[in-house]
């Protein structure tokens, strides 16, 4: 589903349904209060407050890379959004689908071993007697069964906390103030354009970061593309692109983790050979596709661009 405007934008609605946010605010302060496992290896959690995409699974592979590169035996713990797995499983690249793990989980595993599982300690028991050092967390801040070394809010600038209301008057996981106190930092990605920050404690230290293009965008400036994404905010790929210089012919946005169907890609297959134009999309959205649906789209990927690349190096280090 798309994610209603209201959670945007407020109005009668939120407001009708905001003493229900408030249950759902309190069962999760219930939920967190209970003290997790802990595992004996460091724990990075990538979280936030809100439902939908602020960018965790792009910090985690991003926080991921740089552990790894330092030496350390870094593993990612994941849900696995849709995955079917009620025991931990780990990844295997050969094996596993979207549809079995979650299209999340595939990205991660390419980086390093990621484990799936619902339940965040038996994952983690599961990593560490594979023996990774340090766990990356990609979500889980409101998961309590693991102890976590490190957690970091992850805030979307463009989108901010949305409403300010929690689910389902708006799209807060819980209030973030009350996320934010069992976090080291905040991770800023993009301009505040919402003013969030105004919501933090003065004293909690944030870290930008902008998203920038991988790599493989470079060559497609200039090229017309019919872009589509099945992410959080479809709008943030589409921005990304243009800006990188790319023709845009035509965006199609779908909800998040979306499954395409063989009458949709088909139905966006032709449309980009009516405009003369790439299709083109996202990494978790291709890793939604088919072999035969892949080899047909022109992936673009996106990073990180830390504005104080120190601080990071720092942070992580006192907790790593």
């Amino acid at each position: 589903m798309h994610p209603p405007a209201f959670w945007q934008s407020g109005g009668l609605a939120a407001a009708l349904l905001s003493p229900l946010g408030a249950l759902y605010a309190a069962a999760t302060a219930r939920r967190v209060a209970r003290p997790g496992w802990d595992c004996g290896v460091k724990v990075i959690c990538c979280g936030n407050a809100s439902a939908g995409g602020a960018g965790k699974t792009t910090l985690a592979l991003d926080l991921g890379a740089r552990l790894a590169a330092t030496g350390r035996r870094v593993a990612f713990l994941t849900r696995g959004y849709g995955a079917r797995v009620a025991d931990p499983v780990r990844v295997d690249l050969a094996r596993h689908t979207a549809a079995g793990v979650g299209d999340e989980a595939l990205l991660l595993a390419a980086i390093a071993p990621t484990y799936v599982c619902p339940d965040r300690a038996a994952a983690a028991r599961m990593a560490v007697s594979g023996g990774a050092q340090v766990l990356v967390m990609d979500d889980g801040l409101q998961n309590p069964t693991l102890a976590k070394t490190l957690s970091l809010l992850v805030i979307d600038g463009a989108a901010g906390f949305g409403n300010g209301r929690c689910i389902p008057a708006g799209p807060l996981r819980e209030p973030p103030e009350a996320a934010a106190a069992r976090c080291r930092a905040a991770v800023l990605i993009g301009a505040d354009a919402t003013h969030a920050l105004t919501r933090l404690p003065a004293t909690l230290p944030v870290l930008r970061a902008d998203l920038r293009p991988g790599p493989e965008v470079a060559a497609l400036a200039g090229r017309r593309a019919v872009a589509f994404a099945g992410i959080g905010r479809p709008e943030k790929f589409f921005t990304m692109l243009e800006q990188a210089g790319v023709i845009l012919a035509a965006r199609r946005p779908f909800p998040d983790h979306h499954r395409f169907t063989g009458t949709e890609f088909a139905a966006l297959l032709a449309e980009a050979a009516r405009l003369e134009a790439l299709l083109l999309t996202t990494p978790k959205d291709a890793a939604r596709l088919t072999a035969e649906q892949r080899r047909a789209v022109t992936v673009a990927g996106v990073g990180l661009a830390w504005h104080d690349p120190a601080a990071l190096a720092a942070l992580l280090a006192e907790a790593a």
